[in-house]
């Protein structure tokens, strides 16, 4: 199995969108990025990504994922999604209030990432798992 490619992501916006990018994964034999919609951390929420997340990871334990939330510019929800055990957010903001938070991730044990831009948007998507195995084709 291979490493996570961070310049294939694929947004995902719940389960069987989830589930198709993991399965497509596993049938390619490498990891995966996914991204939640934009801003999704401040509707959904962090416990909500968590439990898609490893919903998604119970039923593909093989594959790689980096699974990152978008938090838009609210730090209070990016620190939300921190407390409820998402290892990977995604926050938009001024340089020092970044840091601040990435200080608080990094000393949880987690990361702080730039919101996702280029990935493949599953919503609406008739046959999802084949748009993800041609996406992580390239």
């Amino acid at each position: 199995m291979h490493e996570v490619n961070a310049d294939r992501p694929i947004l995902v916006h719940g389960s069987a969108e989830v589930r198709a990018a993991l399965g497509a994964a596993a049938s390619l034999g490498v990891g995966v990025r996914l991204c939640s919609a934009p801003g999704a951390g401040c509707h959904g929420g962090g416990a909500w990504f968590r439990a898609l997340i490893e919903d998604g990871r119970r039923e593909f334990p093989e594959v790689p994922v980096t699974a990152v939330l978008d938090c838009a510019d609210r730090p209070g929800a990016a620190l939300a999604a921190l407390r409820a055990g998402v290892p990977d957010v995604a926050l938009a903001g001024k340089p020092d209030l970044l840091e601040r938070v990435r200080a608080i991730a990094e000393a949880q044990g987690a990361r702080l990432h730039t919101p996702c831009a280029g990935g493949l948007d599953l919503r609406g998507r008739r046959d999802a798992l084949e748009a993800c195995r041609l996406w992580l084709l390239r």
